[in-house]
C-alpha cells in the first residue's frame, strides 16, 4: 500500500509556529514518525508539503493511479480551497484529513473544512499522532 502525507501551509514551520497550540514537534520531527511508522507497518509512504495551493492540487492529481491512499492536512486552505476539494474529487484516493489542533474547539471559522465533505475521517486534536491514525486507518480499509 502507498500513502501520500499532504501538508499545507506553514506546516513546514511546526516546532516555531505557536509551539502552544501545535507543540514543539518540529515538521523534520514529523516526517522521520511517519516514515518510521510506515517501516514499522510495511507501508510506503510519500511526503510532501507546500505552501502553495496550486502546488497541493498538482501533487493531488499525480498521485491519480499510483496511490492507494492520501493523509492531508491542508492546513489554512482546509478553509478555503475548493480547488483542493475538487482535486480530491477527481482522483478518487480515499483520503483522512488531519489537523494537529482540535479545530472544532477553536475560531469559528476553522470549524469549516471545504474538503471533509469528500474525505473518509477526519482526526482532528491529536497532534501529530492523528498523522499515524490516519495512516492506519487507510491501511485497515485496503
Amino acid at each position: 500500500m502507498k500513502i501520500l502525507v499532504i501538508n499545507g501551509p506553514n506546516l513546514n514551520m511546526l516546532g516555531i509556529r505557536e509551539p502552544d497550540i501545535y507543540g514543539r514537534t518540529t515538521y523534520t520531527d514529523l516526517c522521520d514518525l511517519i516514515l518510521e511508522h510506515a517501516l514499522k507497518t510495511g507501508v510506503e509512504v510519500e511526503l510532501y508539503q507546500s505552501n502553495h495551493e496550486g502546488d497541493l492540487v498538482d501533487k493531488i492529481q499525480a498521485a491519480y493511479g499510483n496511490t492507494d491512499g492520501i493523509v492531508i492536512n491542508p492546513g489554512a486552505y482546509t478553509h478555503t480551497s475548493v480547488a483542493i476539494l475538487d482535486a480530491l474529487k477527481a482522483v478518487a484516493i480515499p483520503a483522512v484529513e488531519v489537523h494537529i489542533s482540535d479545530v472544532d474547539a477553536r475560531e469559528e471559522f476553522r470549524q469549516i473544512s471545504y474538503i471533509r465533505s469528500y474525505c473518509e475521517a477526519t482526526i482532528s486534536g491529536r497532534g501529530v499522532q492523528g498523522y499515524l491514525d490516519a495512516m492506519d486507518l487507510l491501511a485497515e480499509e485496503k
